[in-house]
């Protein structure tokens, strides 16, 4: 734990905590949410403020009157619509600066991690699990990565280097060479960022979820989520760091290969959705 930590510590430039999230999340377990409790913790983020209302008087919300107020924002779209508006914000904040240590370009990890969430919200929905959770989680699997990039910036030529050689995956690369890989300082990072137990495991473990218990089916919609994102075609960097497949996601959830088709066209259309949604994600 102390060699994760050490790693996080000395991160110049980290992204500020989406503190609003892990007050938001408790939330999503109520069945009937005061509007006054999320008001009072985004109405001092202005930039979330102006996005829900944004959002709200927006066509694709369009209302019998344009709002000005964040309350009555939130009743008109509902707390799980304005729960998803300030996921989005805050994870283009965190997730949308380029990655050189990776070969990430600007905005790649943000499109990656939005299609990976979506992905993996299909399959929740058919499963009858929490499509809010686990679309957060699947967002956030890759925040690892940013702690990891300026050290792997200095040696990105000996990971493609290692990658090549050893035919392994980017995570035995990292784990070689930096002594840590991704999917754990992800892990701890939201520890730190205190966010709940069951999206730390899912993160910390969404390269092995049968690891991840309790949470292993939370992890498992992350893996296999992340995996549709690259069938199609929304990854980056090197060619090399391609995923190893795994069945025991499958598994877990009650699903086969055969499955996979299909999600992967609901994730196109639906992808589509949120793209038109959310201007932040419009192609640059």
């Amino acid at each position: 734990m102390q060699e994760l930590d050490d790693y996080i510590n000395k991160v110049k430039h980290l992204p500020p905590a989406p503190r609003v999230l892990p007050q938001l999340l408790p939330l999503l377990n109520q069945a009937d949410v005061d509007c006054s409790k999320v008001v009072d913790v985004i109405t001092y983020d202005q930039s979330l403020t102006a996005a829900v209302i944004q959002t709200c008087n927006s066509a694709y919300f369009a209302g019998r009157s344009p709002v000005d107020d964040i309350q009555e924002a939130i009743t008109r779209l509902g707390f799980r619509e304005v729960y998803q508006i300030v996921l989005a914000v805050s994870g283009s904040r965190v997730l949308g600066p380029e990655q050189k240590g990776y070969g990430i370009g600007e905005g790649e990890l943000w499109k990656h991690s939005v299609c990976s969430s979506v992905a993996a919200q299909i399959i929740a929905e058919d499963k009858g699990d929490d499509t809010s959770v686990v679309f957060t989680a699947a967002l956030m699997h890759d925040v690892g990565k940013l702690v990891l990039a300026g050290a792997l910036e200095e040696i990105y030529a000996k990971v493609i280097e290692e990658t090549e050689a050893n035919q392994q995956s980017l995570l035995e690369s990292e784990k070689k060479l930096l002594g840590v890989q991704h999917a754990e300082i992800g892990g701890r990072l939201l520890a730190r960022w205190k966010f709940p137990a069951n999206l730390v495991s899912a993160v910390w473990f969404h390269h092995t979820p049968s690891a991840a218990s309790p949470y292993e089916r939370l992890a498992s919609y992350v893996y296999l989520g992340n995996m549709i994102a690259h069938f199609l075609g929304y990854g980056f960097g090197h060619q090399a760091f391609a995923l190893r497949g795994r069945s025991d996601a499958l598994e877990i959830l009650g699903l086969t290969s055969d499955d996979l088709p299909r999600y992967m066209i609901k994730t196109v259309d639906r992808f589509d959705e949120v793209q038109k949604l959310f201007g932040v994600l419009a192609e640059k």
